[in-house]
């Protein structure tokens, strides 16, 4: 019986997926629930199981468009599983038992095989006059090329058997490169769906929003201070890090009920509100750009952020980041930092209306009351949609998140440091 393998729909809205890779051939056999192909949508990787065991035939090509529903393989699930392993072992017992035979004993092999001769010593001096002279430079020569940084090789000797000479050596100019010599392959390779509806989102975002970046700077050595204090005693009680994200997530889920509209979107002539705070954080996957959401982050201590943010990313690293992780969102926080930019532009996720950068930390010097300090310095970037988000309301969403950062304990502990981390 041939059953007909269909693709299932990755989620609300999408009609389309692509066949990204096979991870079988042509006529292998599989088994119930092995994975057989990647397939991408506009929204994610993910990967095709097989929905019984047997032979499969494919009918589709990698890098193939197929909709929703069409069939993509065919399973023969008549078709018996491959056996003879036994024999193969035993086939291959009786092979290495021929060879022994066959194989010669050492006092066979000494009468059969000549021992070879020794090099006599009559050939080793011209072999290393040979050597000696074949387009070597004379010591002069050498002293010469080496002071002018060129290489022997490149210059053509005029003495016997092309020896470089003092003469060559001193007329021999360094070579600067001839033009047009070097590669100039190229490559060529389609862009999958994934890839193809990021690049269509961003531009989007940029021609189709009223996008400003305002910036500030964030003073880390409170967050510093208290993470040296209680991350091992965090990490033991609850077996996650405690990491910047937490306090990011947090300080601007108390920035957004503070300033609403930063929490807002626009559906044409409306303007839509949430009195709900889900964060979209962006994380770097094997696929590209993925940007799972954090549900009801205003709900969540820490310890739920910090749980929530590692389970995401190692699905994102996994490649088993699915739709429903990634719908929604209203807000997002990506983190350039980790790959060492010092300051960006970060570009709106549509349809959301602003989005927070953060960057690497460095030791900057500071005005303290008067005098220069040495403190941990991070850049932060808020791009918002001044279509909905006025300049004022911008910028003083960013100073609450600054505050909040620079005074942990009072703005996101309730001056409760060891109840808010739980522990």
């Amino acid at each position: 019986m041939a059953l007909e393998m269909k693709v299932p729909s990755p989620g609300e809205s999408i009609t389309e997926v692509e066949i990204a890779q096979w991870l079988v051939e042509d006529g292998d056999y599989v088994e119930k629930d092995q994975a057989i192909a990647e397939v991408d949508s506009d929204k994610a990787t993910l990967e095709l199981p097989a929905e019984a065991s047997g032979i499969v035939t494919l009918k589709a090509e990698e890098g193939d468009a197929v909709a929703v529903g069409e069939v993509v393989c065919l399973i023969d699930t008549d078709a018996p599983k491959p056996g003879g392993g036994d024999k193969k072992e035993e086939s291959a017992e009786e092979e290495v038992a021929e060879e022994e035979d066959k194989t010669p004993s050492k006092a066979e092999s000494d009468k059969a095989e000549p021992k070879a001769e020794e090099p006599s010593k009559s050939s080793t001096p011209s072999q290393k006059r040979d050597t000696y002279a074949s387009g070597s430079p004379s010591p002069a020569a050498k002293k010469i090329l080496d002071e002018k940084g060129i290489d022997s090789k490149s210059v053509s000797g005029s003495g016997r058997d092309g020896r470089v000479t003092k003469e060559d050596a001193l007329q021999a100019k360094a070579s600067m490169g001839t033009p047009g010599t070097g590669k100039r392959g190229e490559s060529r390779k389609k862009m999958s769906m994934l890839r193809r509806k990021v690049a269509e989102r961003l531009v989007s975002a940029k021609t189709e929003t009223a996008m400003l970046t305002t910036f500030n700077e964030v003073d880390m050595s409170p967050i510093f201070a208290l993470r040296k204090k209680y991350k091992e005693e965090f990490k033991d009680k609850h077996g996650v890090s405690l990491g910047f994200m937490s306090f990011f997530t947090l300080a601007v889920t108390r920035a957004l009920e503070l300033f609403p509209d930063v929490n807002s979107m626009i559906d044409g002539d409306y303007k839509v509100s949430y009195d709900y705070k889900d964060i979209s954080i962006a994380v770097s996957g094997p696929k590209g750009l993925m940007v799972p959401v954090i549900r009801n982050a205003e709900n969540l201590s820490f310890r739920g952020v910090e749980d929530e943010v590692k389970q995401l990313a190692l699905k994102a690293r996994d490649g088993k980041i699915t739709v429903d992780d990634m719908t929604g969102g209203t807000f997002t926080i990506t983190n350039g930092g980790v790959f060492g930019s010092m300051l960006s532009t970060p570009i709106i996720n549509p349809p959301q209306s602003a989005i927070l950068g953060m960057h690497n930390i460095v030791e900057r010097p500071v005005a303290i009351d008067g005098h220069v300090e040495i403190r941990p310095i991070m850049y932060v970037a808020l791009s918002y949609d001044h279509r909905i988000i006025d300049g004022k309301e911008s910028v003083s969403f960013l100073v609450a998140v600054k505050e909040a950062l620079e005074n942990p304990e009072e703005l996101l502990m309730d001056n409760d440091v060891k109840r808010a981390l739980e522990l």
